[in-house]
């Protein structure tokens, strides 16, 4: 693995994730999508919206809406992902057809009678209405001004850090190292060195130049040498786990501060799952829990300050 490659590459994420996504494992029903190169023709692209109680198929005198489609259609999104839009709802009124089909042979068969049955029908509900829970706290909670309060409260905080643009060419030995020295004590390009001899595929074909890069993104011998040394400067060979770098520095500064618009799909992320743990948290502290001696953990558990069924927001 290149040193390139091993660089920390550092987001911009305001919150670490506190909610885990619910998965619900939907049978295709033996619906095969369509390939996803088929090409769709021009005039069915775009298919207009259709009004939730639009009915489109009966199966034994029940109808099946626009809007069962709808919710359906957030089940099968992983199977839907690649086709057209109108693709997408024949798929998923042909699975829904199946779908009324299959429950109807269950009910003959009174299955909907068992105990298992309407243990996982309680189940579903009460899913069901958590989620819808946490979807209206969500939307609630995502408006610009708090967004923006966020954003500027977190800016307002931070600590100017200073970033180093170098570049480095990387050998195997020590005495290659001396030798790229002596090249460039002679007037040769960096850049042409670099893309001449410098085993890291990644920054040889640009020169050597790695980009900017703040203080803990480098091995801690690189970033030792690097952070002293003056714009323009070459360092001498710098031994790491990759071999010998000849660095150079070609630009320091302070790291800008990403726009708002740049980071709001982070701090919408953030403001929505901190609104879900508050409310989870609410209602803990609310709820009368008693566990019996069978339900006791038999090993620690995590932290209460993460909901542990709280869904992802949509």
């Amino acid at each position: 693995m290149t040193f390139s490659l091993l660089r920390a590459r550092r987001s911009v994420a305001l919150g670490a994730a506190l909610t885990v996504a619910l998965a619900a494992a939907v049978p295709a029903l033996a619906q095969t999508p369509p390939p996803a190169a088929a090409p769709a023709p021009a005039a069915a692209a775009e298919a207009k919206p259709l009004d939730p109680k639009t009915v489109l198929a009966t199966v034994d005198g029940e109808e099946i809406t626009a809007g069962d489609v709808e919710i359906a259609s957030e089940d099968l999104q992983q199977s839907l992902a690649s086709m057209t839009e109108p693709q997408r709802r024949d798929y998923t009124l042909n699975y829904l057809i199946d779908l009324k089909i299959a429950a109807n042979a269950a009910e003959k068969d009174k299955l909907s009678e068992t105990p298992e049955f309407k243990q996982r029908i309680a189940y579903l509900h009460d899913r069901a209405l958590m989620e819808e829970l946490l979807q209206k706290t969500s939307k609630a909670a995502v408006t610009d001004e708090a967004m923006r309060k966020l954003y500027d409260e977190t800016a307002k905080n931070l600590k100017p850090e200073q970033e180093v643009r170098a570049s480095h060419i990387l050998v195997k030995t020590e005495d290659e190292a001396k030798k790229v020295e002596d090249r460039l004590a002679k007037g040769e390009d960096f850049a042409t060195v670099a893309k001449e001899v410098s085993t890291d595929p990644g920054s040889a074909k640009q020169g050597g130049d790695l980009g900017f890069f703040a203080k803990g993104q480098m091995v801690p011998a690189f970033d030792e040498v690097v952070f002293k040394l003056e714009p323009n400067k070459v360092s001498q060979p710098v031994k790491t786990q990759f071999g010998f770098h000849v660095i150079k520095v070609t630009e320091k500064r302070e790291r800008p501060i990403p726009p708002f618009e740049q980071v709001k799909p982070q701090i919408e992320q953030y403001v929505v799952r901190t609104a879900q743990q508050d409310l989870v948290l609410k209602l803990r502290g609310e709820a009368k829990v008693e566990r019996t001696k069978a339900g006791e953990p038999s090993e620690p558990t995590p932290p209460a300050d993460a909901p542990a069924a709280a869904p992802a927001p949509k």
